[in-house]
């Protein structure tokens, strides 16, 4: 089993979500997340302004401001990664920067409590 976190945009949301479900995944967890990426800070200038030098904080502007984001996070069979991995790029790539990040993790288990069910039964 593997643990799939996407990070997208807010107003994204929507799409990934009907995307997912129309590629057969129903379950999934979503929250708010605020963040941001590399995008094009300079380190020194990011270095300049925490030590507040005026014409540092001035360059960065908004750039060092969080961005609202959503967190979409899928625990699918290993079978399935390749297929939530390509949907979400599909539904969220626009070639600009903020389109997102996707991990995977390796899930060495998973209990469904109503149940008991163990492993791949209880994410199925």
């Amino acid at each position: 089993m593997k643990e799939v976190i996407a990070i997208v945009r807010m107003n994204m949301m929507n799409q990934t979500k009907q995307a997912l479900t129309k590629a057969g995944v129903d379950a999934f967890f979503a929250h708010e997340a605020l963040g941001r990426g590399k995008g094009l800070v300079n380190s020194h200038v990011l270095k300049g302004a925490e030590s507040g030098v005026e014409e540092a904080v001035e360059v960065l502007g908004g750039k060092d401001k969080l961005y609202p984001k959503r967190v979409v996070t899928v625990v699918v069979p290993d079978r399935e990664v390749k297929k939530v991995v390509q949907t979400i790029i599909a539904t969220n790539q626009t070639g600009k920067p903020g389109d997102g990040k996707i991990f995977v993790l390796p899930v060495s288990d998973a209990i469904r409590v109503r149940t008991a069910e163990v492993g791949e039964k209880s994410i199925v």
